[in-house]
């Protein structure tokens, strides 16, 4: 049995909605898509461990804002910056 759990699809927004609850956010600010294509262009445009990394400073960025729209704004801002990249 392999030590690595995999999510599968059905159960990301289960899992989004408990960690949402979990960390006093609403789960109608959250667009998982939004958020995985980021981390998929990162992964694809900059290297795979930037992902993670760049999908947490997009968040903290955010929710620093005062702007409702801040990590669309965000999100923009980093995708542009991978499909730049060039390291």
């Amino acid at each position: 049995m392999s030590d690595q759990r995999h999510l599968p699809p059905e159960a990301l927004d289960e899992w989004t909605r408990a960690a949402c609850a979990e960390l006093g956010l609403s789960r109608a600010d959250v667009d998982i898509s939004l958020v995985l294509d980021l981390a998929r262009d990162i992964a694809h445009g900059v290297a795979r461990p930037a992902a993670p990394l760049t999908t947490f400073l997009t968040g903290l960025a955010a929710g620093r804002s005062t702007d409702p729209d801040a990590a669309r704004a965000a999100i923009a801002k980093v995708t542009a910056l991978a499909e730049e990249w060039d390291a």
